[in-house]
């Protein structure tokens, strides 16, 4: 709309609307036994005031027990509710097939044992229907959310979660909730992208949804762990770390990005007066935010070096130290220091690579030297030469970063319309 509108005059118009259709697929292997009471409370939730027109669809992936027969007749039993099978197992696949098939305006996936309450289905799928945002996802880790389980899932979850926040710069805080759903033009094309088939699909699937600019909104949820779980959490993590590397490589090499996704204009004042504020990123900003998050790193570096070398040799020490906070230290880099750059291209990945080979050259050269110089130096005296090596890296970097990495990008040509 080029207008305006009056406030409150256009809120009938822009709350959610029952014209609005909603597929719920619920993914099932060998779950007879508790397919029946998710139906029962799905289904009476749907019923009961949901706003939105709605289907549920089971997709059995190839059960050995009685889980299709239970379904099919629930089927028959119930409006609304169908029943789709597959010969081969996968929650990745379940997904793909059925939201590639789904003629919903918006798709959503839930797990059979409704861990997630369903008071959240609501705020997961409005935003959605309004067209705020692209992907929405239930976060047992947002600020708000309650959860019951166990220590040993809590920990390897937020684990794994942090471990994609420093590798790949997500904002999005719970990558493996099973309460997700997204406008179904937008995941089609995403779906031919998506490799995984298994429990990865998840992941690989915000990742690159956020590579490609899409919104992800996030809701808060509450989640009561079901222990009577199909999750082999040891192999999956082990597919998990396998999957974020090959999402790496996918997006240094350009191969993450994917054709045909719906653009967001970029963000405008709704005021015709307003007056716009800028966002700092003049040489000083960058000095200045760039030598805290320095410092913090080198802090950091060196008491992680210090440990570690108690244990191993010091090249050894100093690269595993560097490597973990190198991670931290590019990621802030992107978002505080060098702003309104372009940080996702695989020319960014492949240069902020060199960059830190460089920066483990200089600091590397510099112990070999003291070991050089002095044949059994003070573990104390090895960290001095460290801290004095990682300023002079960190400001290598800082040049290599300003000037070649995040050099500013061509003025653009086009007139705005």
């Amino acid at each position: 709309m080029s207008a305006v509108p009056q406030f409150g005059v256009d809120t009938a118009r822009r709350a959610p609307r029952r014209t609005a259709t909603v597929d719920v697929v619920i993914p099932v292997h060998n779950e007879e036994r508790s397919l029946p009471g998710c139906l029962e409370v799905l289904r009476g939730y749907l019923a009961d005031g949901f706003p939105f027109s709605w289907t549920i669809t089971v997709v059995d992936n190839a059960s050995t027990d009685g889980t299709l027969g239970v379904a099919s007749e629930l089927a028959r039993s119930m409006d609304n509710v169908r029943v789709l099978h597959l010969d081969r197992k996968g929650r990745g696949l379940a997904l793909r097939t059925a939201w590639g098939y789904s003629d919903a305006d918006v798709v959503v996936y839930m797990d059979v044992d409704l861990s997630t309450g369903l008071d959240a289905l609501l705020p997961l799928v409005a935003p959605l229907v309004n067209g705020h945002s692209d992907l929405a996802i239930g976060s047992r880790l947002a600020t708000g959310a309650r959860t019951v389980r166990g220590g040993k899932r809590e920990v390897i979850s937020r684990c794994y979660n942090k471990m994609i926040r420093w590798t790949h710069g997500a904002r999005f805080t719970d990558a493996q909730c099973g309460f997700k759903a997204a406008r179904t033009d937008v995941v089609k094309p995403l779906l031919a992208q998506v490799r995984d088939d298994s429990w990865f699909f998840d992941t690989e699937l915000l990742l690159l949804a956020e590579h490609n600019g899409l919104r992800v909104h996030e809701v808060p949820v509450d989640w009561v762990e079901d222990v009577d779980t199909r999750v082999n959490v040891v192999r999956t993590a082990v597919d998990d770390i396998a999957g974020l590397v090959r999402v790496a490589r996918a997006k240094i090499t350009g191969a993450a990005k994917v054709a045909g996704l719906p653009q967001r204009p970029a963000p405008r004042a709704a005021h015709p007066q307003a007056v716009l504020a800028k966002r700092e990123n003049g040489l000083l900003w960058q000095l200045v935010s760039f030598g805290v998050i320095g410092l913090v790193s080198t802090l950091i570096t060196s008491l992680l070096y210090a440990i570690l070398r108690s244990w191993w040799p010091p090249l050894l020490a100093n690269l595993v130290a560097l490597t973990v906070t190198t991670l931290w230290n590019t990621e802030a880099n992107r978002r505080f220091t060098f702003l309104n750059q372009s940080s996702r291209s695989g020319r960014v990945h492949l240069q902020g690579f060199v960059v830190f080979a460089l920066y483990y050259v200089v600091t590397s050269g510099a112990l070999l030297w003291l070991h050089a110089w002095r044949p059994e130096p003070s573990r104390w005296l090895e960290v001095l030469v460290l801290v004095v090596s990682s300023a002079v890296g960190t400001a290598l970097r800082f040049v290599l970063l300003r000037s070649w990495v995040f050099r500013p990008a061509a003025p653009s040509t086009e007139k705005e319309s």
